[in-house]
């Protein structure tokens, strides 16, 4: 029985934390850009794909995350400063904007998806990374798992205080909070718009390469991660930072469970989620934006 427990706590913990950075990312191309981006997963599929081929070239899983970083930023930064910004600049309103951005998601989500079938196919891929396990309170949880908990943790709390500390993380929070006042401010939003769907990628893209040291993966999987990212965002408030850390762990804890039961329905227990939380606090966890 507590073997049971700390394995389904563990596995909790370390999808939560990959849940928690997906949908940050997902949170913030929101947020800021106002672009509520379903195409997300698939610059999750893109990263883990990255980071699978140069583990392939002999590249170190670690080092192909950290190299997968600033790949994944200039592929949000160039697809927001071309495409989202013309939209931008054609639509008549921000709500006109929004509804158009998430039309032009979905067929970037084909796009890429199809893409990425061509170069790597279609078959289930993955690599062995640090299968040894250790013992925790008597149980063994492999070492790659641990990784990707620290790797995970590190990564939301790195961001968070980026966003709370630095020059840059200010001015991100002022275009999320009051975009009017923040350009009365002389914060150009167009250009942090751009700088968040970049960050958005790069943290979609470290997420799919954690997932390659636990998982295997294929070209199909970005919408599943998708609708994880989607859920969460909601759970914890549109556009909040800190809602999403915290529905991205209670997500976690809950799919693990469930997955425990009856892996079938996971799904379900994530939709009926939502379904009681927009009928009891439409608003989210914490309230909207951060």
């Amino acid at each position: 029985m507590l073997t049971t427990l700390i394995n389904v706590l563990s596995s909790g913990l370390i999808m939560g934390g990959v849940y928690a950075i997906i949908s940050m990312g997902l949170s913030m191309q929101y947020g800021v850009a106002r672009i509520l981006n379903v195409s997300h997963g698939e610059f999750i599929m893109l990263g883990a794909f990255l980071c699978f081929t140069l583990v392939r070239s002999h590249v170190h899983p670690i080092l192909s995350m950290l190299l997968c970083v600033p790949v994944m930023f200039v592929i949000g930064f160039v697809l927001h400063r071309t495409i989202y910004k013309k939209l931008s600049d054609v639509s008549g309103s921000t709500a006109a904007f929004e509804s158009n951005s998430m039309l032009v998601s979905f067929g970037l989500m084909f796009v890429v998806q199809n893409v990425a079938l061509l170069l790597w196919g279609s078959e289930q891929k993955g690599y062995t990374f640090l299968m040894r396990s250790v013992k925790i309170l008597g149980s063994p949880i492999a070492l790659n798992r641990l990784l990707v908990l620290v790797f995970a943790v590190a990564i939301s709390f790195a961001f968070y205080i980026f966003l709370e500390r630095s020059r840059l993380g200010k001015a991100i929070r002022a275009v999320s909070q009051d975009p009017s006042a923040a350009r009365l401010l002389g914060v150009r939003r167009t250009r942090v718009a751009a700088i968040c769907f970049g960050i958005g990628a790069i943290l979609a893209g470290c997420a799919g390469a954690l997932i390659t040291m636990i998982n295997q993966i294929n070209t199909s999987m970005g919408m599943n991660y998708t609708i994880i990212a989607i859920i969460v965002v909601v759970l914890g408030g549109m556009g909040s930072i800190p809602g999403s850390l915290l529905g991205g762990f209670i997500l976690g804890f809950i799919g693990t469970v469930v997955n425990y039961i009856d892996p079938s329905l996971s799904l379900v227990a994530y939709y009926l989620i939502i379904i009681v939380l927009l009928l009891v606090k439409p608003s989210g966890l914490m309230g909207g934006k951060s």
